[in-house]
């Protein structure tokens, strides 16, 4: 390949966000979804940075995180799409709003039976088509 030419990804990180949150909740909630992705999927992270004077910066994604928003239905549908197709998937429910570390965080989670999860954001990541299917309906975010 030369590297001139653009790179092209065959997979697709997304998020999606619940239209109603309020904007730190958008930024809070997709910040702490996509953490998840780089320990248990590591292809997604790229090489670590150095700018010109060599100081080093930490590796990203390699490609980039596409946000949408759609309504909680649709949430809970993409929910049940991203499980049907077994896709690496994080979520997060409006409970975690109200804890205050990751102990109680995934407490509140477990709590709750699938069905029921109260859910304000969902990553997924995988083949284009599947994550596709997956966010059927959902909008970009503005």
């Amino acid at each position: 390949m030369n590297d001139a030419e653009p790179i092209r990804f065959d997979t697709k990180i997304a998020v999606l966000l619940r239209a109603d949150l309020e904007v730190w909740q958008r930024l809070n909630v997709t910040a702490f979804l996509v953490s998840g992705l780089g320990p248990q999927v590591p292809e997604v992270v790229g090489e670590p940075y150095e700018d010109a004077d060599g100081v080093p910066y930490l590796p990203m994604f390699r490609q980039p995180v596409l946000v949408f928003e759609g309504t909680k239905e649709l949430l809970k549908t993409a929910h049940t799409r991203a499980l049907s197709r077994a896709l690496p998937r994080s979520l997060f429910t409006a409970d975690l709003f109200t804890t205050g570390n990751d102990r109680d965080n995934r407490a509140a989670v477990r709590a709750v039976p699938t069905a029921d999860l109260d859910l304000v954001g969902l990553a997924v990541y995988g083949p284009k088509n599947a994550v596709d299917k997956v966010l059927k309906g959902a909008r970009m975010h503005p």
